[in-house]
């Protein structure tokens, strides 16, 4: 038999007192696709650091292709024909795709004659892998889905026989997460050898051969995955019976607490994102918005919750209007009961550097019960986030710890701890589990419904159709910056996915 492409034998890690990997023994085949899926803070993107050299293992062994090998640095990585893509892309976004992809490969002997050769080369991998992006294209101009391709290039630019992609699909649509799978498919068929990690089950389920399941730094499970089920592996993941349908009653919709009428927002090239969208959510149901990412829901939230000015139109809170030319400040319409989760936690919804306490008070801090005279009061301070810890199992429950240093799950916890502890009369959600694992979903989907069920008015914004489906009691899509359609929850997945691209607006207008 042909050696495993990976073997990690005993592998062991910590930081400080957190012990991140325990005793890992991990067997990865050759021309196989192989997933790694886990809680938030399990380590799986610790223990795939160091594979890629990021982190040196306290102890353990490494075997790449059978041979022990000594992974120091990402360059020892690359040179054992291992690559990565990262979650959050490391690309420099004023160069061009051929730039990026040759950016610390100059010194190769691919590149010694000519830039010539190496577009060359890059244009051969696009035909070979389905990989079909301009050499010549700014990073910055391309949407993610090709800026991951571009991630995918670099590595196989650099003879990469085994790839690892942590969390791939967090920021692609689910038509570029098909086209994704279809070119991992494809990499597998030309003998190359894929480390998926995720937190989507059903994507582990369609694309991978063979499954791993880590639990608080453990290798707990590996399965076949023709032999296991979605409900087995979210057990396995987070030690329980995972609930992975919403439950709840019907909804028991009261007065209106935000209206829209004629909204219109434009971006800052001018470009009309949001085109005379009107709507209202009531106390006591979930409102969601469906829709490819890019269509105008970003801007919509953007405006309501006063973080972008729009062009006409009228937002009504609790029947009294917001002002949305500017004048309406963010932290005089959480005064008046409107709290936002906003999609982008770490440019919008969190200061990184900052300690978990002080992010759990953020846009909050002027409230009396965390002053003490015209100073902040720690200790109430500190009180508080320890409460939101315990309350929304936010790991580790260390409310001292920077934020960065949080799982990208737990971040998420930090920031809907923070709004929904406010008891807002109107709560705008974008993207509530994105990059969240199987556990927390199951958790902040219970809190969302008991918003509803307290009386709360919820917006919800998602990509996910099973999400929006599961939660919300009304469906509103929308294309091209308008409300192309509203649907009950009882929506098949073709019917929105129809909406979602235009299909019936265009019918009607032909």
């Amino acid at each position: 038999m042909a050696p495993a492409a990976i073997e990690l034998i005993g592998i062991n890690k910590s930081f400080g007192a957190v012990h991140a990997n325990r005793d890992i023994n991990l067997e990865i085949a050759r021309g196989t696709i192989h997933g790694i899926v886990g809680e938030n803070g399990a380590g799986k993107s610790t223990l795939m650091s160091i594979l890629y050299g990021f982190y040196q293992a306290d102890s353990g062994e490494i075997r790449v292709n059978g041979k022990p090998t000594a992974i120091r640095t990402s360059n020892d990585a690359i040179a054992a024909g291992i690559g990565m893509v990262h979650q959050h892309f490391m690309l420099v976004e004023n160069f061009t795709v051929l730039e990026n992809v040759i950016l610390g490969a100059e010194s190769q002997a691919l590149l010694g004659s000519s830039i010539a050769r190496a577009r060359s080369e890059l244009v051969r991998l696009e035909r070979e892998y389905g990989l079909q992006v301009d050499p010549e294209a700014l990073i910055e101009e391309l949407p993610v889905g090709l800026q991951q391709r571009v991630e995918i290039l670099k590595a196989l630019y650099r003879g990469a026989e085994i790839l690892i992609l942590d969390e791939p699909t967090g920021v692609l649509t689910p038509a570029e997460a098909d086209h994704l799978f279809r070119i991992l498919g494809q990499l597998k068929a030309q003998g190359k050898t894929v480390v998926l990690i995720t937190h989507k089950l059903r994507e582990i389920m369609a694309v991978t051969d063979t499954v791993s399941v880590m639990r608080q730094g453990a290798m707990v499970a590996t399965r076949k995955t023709s032999d296991t089920t979605v409900e087995e592996l979210a057990e396995l993941m987070v030690g329980r019976r995972v609930l992975l349908r919403v439950q709840k009653g019907e909804a028991k919709a009261g007065a209106v607490k935000l209206s829209v009428r004629n909204l219109v927002v434009k971006d800052q090239r001018g470009v009309t994102m949001v085109d005379d969208v009107s709507f209202d959510v009531r106390a006591g149901e979930i409102v969601g918005i469906a829709g490819v990412a890019g269509n105008g829901q970003s801007e919509l939230l953007e405006a309501i919750s006063g973080i972008r000015h729009a062009v006409s139109g009228s937002v009504t809170l609790d029947g009294k209007p917001i002002d949305l030319t500017g004048a309406a400040d963010p932290a005089e319409l959480r005064q008046r009961g409107l709290a936002h989760v906003p999609e982008d936690r770490h440019h919008v919804g969190l200061v990184l550097p900052f300690e978990e306490n002080e992010n759990s008070i953020l846009g909050y801090h002027g409230q009396a019960r965390y002053l003490k005279g015209p100073l902040l009061d720690v200790d109430a301070i500190l009180a508080d986030a320890r409460d939101k810890i315990d309350k929304y199992d936010i790991r580790p429950p260390n409310c001292r710890l920077k934020t960065a240093n949080f799982s990208g799950g737990n971040q998420q916890k930090i920031v809907l701890a923070r709004e929904m502890e406010q008891d807002p009369g109107v709560l705008m959600v974008g993207q509530p589990t994105r990059g969240v694992d199987v556990g927390a979903i199951e958790f902040i989907h219970k809190r969302l419904i008991a918003m509803r069920d307290a009386g709360k008015a919820v917006l919800l914004v998602s990509v996910e159709l099973d999400e929006i489906r599961s939660l919300a009691d009304r469906i509103l899509v929308m294309f091209a910056g308008r409300i192309v359609g509203e649907r009950g929850p009882d929506a098949t997945e073709g019917e929105l996915g129809l909406l979602m691209a235009g299909v019936e607006q265009r019918e009607a207008a032909e």
